[in-house]
């Protein structure tokens, strides 16, 4: 009851300050969802649906930033190409809602109601913190503020996760893979699975900062942040997680960190030394020996029953190539309920990203999205291989780090409907465009992209220069 009350008063004090510094309470909101999942924090206000304390300081912040920017007259400076693919991400988002309207109830309590507040503005209300920030963080102060907030985001959910998993908890695979599936969801109220890839990105995102440490006792800092994300990661039990941490990491050494090629498979011996439930976890339906017994690969253990919801699911697509069948394929169009008749098995969704939108979209719908996130690699690529500026650096590859967590790992499970696990990456994706662009008009026209001194009043913007630089700061 008393962090339930602390809560709410937080939640109303940063409402209220974010007429003052609406980037503050920004940065406060973001934060709060390390716990916002949490069962004790209020999911509604008088019982109206949708109305819990998260989303009203998100409606506060959105509305103090819109009233700012029309008394600045800030124009919006995205990039048209982001911004168009972001309207046909949006489109994919309503109609695939809007066709399920239309379809039988797939569940009782699903009604028009339920579809609207669940699937239309719980799903792009997780993408708001994102352009919010790509408006905000004008200044390199701003800049440097959103990636430690993105960053300890993810720090304290790894937190959670070791206090709810301690190293002795689980003494097996299976062990491991069924309290991290109890635990985590009943105590911090996110799935173990998106946990896995959550913090198998975050790991190395923590890394990308260490070209910004001056101090020998702030890169000790960020090497041990890394490597508590690291170890809830491991603890999540979450196998595709597992691939998509070593991916992401090899990818990131590969393109310019290659000191730490040797990190990865030193980091994977430590592990499964020291934590043998993770590497029974991990090795798990791939066959071997358990003492003088020979065990045979195990096809659907190892892939958890993917094997045999996946040709079902691939069949549909082709009867419906172009435009899929709208949201929840797999329950309107009968997948979920035959696998549950023949094999008691309950998969209410693909278990591949890259799947559910071709069933629900079609090739139209797959077109529309998977390239908007190809498109912001690209571009953060780009400034990861900045060599004059730090900070550009660190901000590409700390989006490079959780976009590419999210396309690997969509190999295995996830989805590409925004959601709350992956608000961190939409954060990352526009504090990321917002640098890009900047960068990109600095090489253009000379201008210094930060201001010397970093300025704490709201920025003003000399009329003769581009509303999107940084150096319009500059006196």
């Amino acid at each position: 009851m008393i962090r339930t009350t602390l809560l709410l008063l937080l939640v109303a004090y940063l409402s209220v300050y974010a007429w003052r510094n609406w980037f503050v309470s920004l940065c406060g909101a973001i934060l709060l969802l390390a716990v916002v999942q949490h069962p004790d924090f209020p999911n509604s206000i008088g019982g109206i649906q949708g109305a819990n304390p998260w989303n009203f300081l998100l409606l506060m912040v959105f509305l103090a930033a819109s009233s700012e920017r029309q008394q600045q007259g800030r124009e919006w400076d995205m990039p048209a190409c982001a911004g168009w693919m972001l309207l046909g991400y949006l489109f994919v988002v309503l109609s695939a809602a809007f066709r399920l309207m239309l379809e039988p109830p797939v569940a009782p309590d699903h009604t028009v109601m339920s579809i609207i507040s669940e699937d239309l503005i719980n799903c792009i209300k997780w993408v708001i913190p994102g352009l919010l920030l790509f408006d905000a963080c004008r200044t390199r102060q701003r800049v440097l503020i959103a990636l430690v907030v993105i960053l300890l985001l993810y720090f304290l959910i790894a937190l959670q996760v070791i206090k709810c998993m301690p190293l002795g908890s689980a003494v097996s695979g299976d062990a491991l893979s069924a309290r991290a599936s109890k635990i985590t969801q009943s105590n911090i109220g996110y799935n173990r699975v998106t946990l896995s890839m959550m913090l198998a990105g975050a790991s190395w995102a923590m890394l990308a900062l260490l070209p910004l440490a001056k101090r020998n006792i702030h890169k000790i800092s960020l090497m041990a942040a890394a490597g508590i994300v690291a170890l809830g990661q491991a603890l999540t039990g979450g196998r595709t997680g597992y691939v998509t941490w070593a991916a992401v990491g090899l990818v990131l050494a590969v393109v310019r960190w290659r000191k730490l090629l040797p990190l990865i498979p030193a980091a994977v011996l430590l592990t499964v030394a020291l934590l043998p439930a993770v590497r029974e976890r991990m090795l798990q339906g791939l066959g071997g020996s358990r003492g003088n017994i020979a065990v045979q690969t195990d096809s659907y253990e190892m892939t958890s029953g993917r094997n045999l919801a996946w040709p079902r699911v691939i069949d549909k697509i082709q009867d419906s190539p172009l435009i899929g069948y709208g949201r929840e394929g797999m329950s309107t169009t009968g997948i979920k309920e035959g696998l549950w008749e023949e094999l008691q098995e309950s998969f209410p969704h693909p278990h591949q990203a890259y799947f559910e939108i071709l069933l629900d979209n079609g090739i139209i719908g797959f077109l529309l999205v998977v390239p908007f996130y190809l498109y912001c690699l690209r571009r953060s690529f780009q400034l990861l291989g900045d060599r004059i500026d730090a900070l550009n650096a660190a901000v590409g590859g700390v989006s490079v780090a959780l976009i590419l967590a999210l396309m690997i790992g969509a190999m295995g499970g996830q989805t590409f409907y925004p959601r709350e696990g992956a608000v961190g990456m939409w954060a990352a994706i526009g504090l990321m465009l917002r640098v890009s662009v900047d960068w990109n008009w600095a090489k253009e026209t000379g201008y210094p992209m930060y201001q010397e001194e970093e300025c704490e009043q709201e920025m003003e913007f000399a009329p003769e220069w581009p509303a999107n630089t940084y150096a319009a700061n500059l006196n």
